[in-house]
């Protein structure tokens, strides 16, 4: 009879809070460029300039770890996408185009489009990155593509998060909508991957099940990247990818990186798809360090 009660009463719980997100997302204004502005930093200072895309479910914070490496001779600028961080979370389909015009108001506004500026983004903000660069060639000098996440199909994608840990087969399986409407209750110190850092599993908590689950289907599987790679061929790109990946395989992201002309690829022997968090600093001193040649050259590959 007890444990009827408890079950009852979880379930009644669990109830309520996913109606409640659901009702939050439908009852949110829709997607208005002119009044919602994404939520960004300004940090550092020095001629070079980055901006920093964080992948899904992340924010702005994500990259602050060991920051002081880039922002003590490089200015950056730090953007929570739509639907994530501190950002504005509108009722709508969270598509590429969406967060490119978001972001390209930012960039805009804080002028981040000289032509000089370094590009960087981490799993789907490689992807939106990518996608940026490929829509405005001059406002940027480099794209650098970390974990970039790239799959033939979606059939591809679920058959390798099948193999993954419960919380990634979980998150991205045919439930995975229904499921984010209850984060809050799953989203526990309990189920916190090894790979993520307190401070960035917070943060991650800030989505709703809109913003992750159309961000996922309708960016990271729908985008084509090698249409996007085959239209900026001729840049310097720098992919940085970990050898443990399991989200995001490497071969596919290398694959990916043979379209460019002037490719580097590096890549880390025991890193994992979120890489960055474990050797940050191996990933700041190869973006700061990297240097292109002037000349046209293959893809390079180096192994840390």
């Amino acid at each position: 009879m007890i444990l009827l009660i408890v079950f009852l009463t979880l379930t009644v719980s669990i109830v309520i809070i996913g109606s409640n997100e659901y009702f939050k997302v439908i009852n949110a204004p829709k997607y208005n460029p002119e009044i919602m502005q994404l939520n960004y930093e300004i940090m550092g200072s020095g001629e070079k300039t980055f901006v920093f895309i964080h992948g899904l479910t992340g924010s702005k914070n994500y990259w602050k770890k060991e920051l002081e490496t880039i922002s003590k001779t490089h200015q950056v600028l730090l953007v929570d996408l739509l639907g994530f961080g501190d950002s504005p979370k509108p009722n709508c389909n969270y598509s590429l185009n969406i967060q490119l015009e978001a972001l390209e108001r930012i960039i805009n506004k804080e002028s981040f489009n000289n032509g000089k500026v370094i590009i960087v983004g981490h799993s789907m903000g490689a992807i939106i990155s990518m996608a940026l660069l490929e829509k405005n060639p001059y406002w940027f000098k480099t794209g650098v593509f970390i974990s970039t996440p790239v799959y033939k199909n979606a059939d591809e994608f679920k058959k390798i998060m099948s193999k993954n840990s419960f919380v990634d087969r979980i998150s991205t399986g045919k439930f995975s909508k229904y499921l984010c409407m209850i984060h809050p209750v799953f989203m526990s110190s309990v189920f916190k991957p090894d790979n993520l850092t307190n401070e960035v599993y917070e943060d991650a908590k800030k989505h709703n099940w809109q913003s992750y689950y159309y961000s996922l289907t309708e960016v990271v599987l729908k985008t084509d990247l090698n249409s996007l790679a085959n239209t900026i061929k001729e840049k310097e790109v720098l992919f940085i990818h970990g050898k443990q990946d399991k989200i995001a395989p490497l071969k596919n992201a290398l694959q990916l990186s043979k379209v460019f002309t002037k490719a580097k690829f590096i890549s880390s022997k025991e890193g994992d798809h979120q890489f960055f968090l474990k050797e940050t600093n191996f990933v700041w001193q190869t973006i700061k360090n990297h240097s292109f040649s002037e000349k046209n050259q293959k893809l390079t590959f180096n192994e840390n």
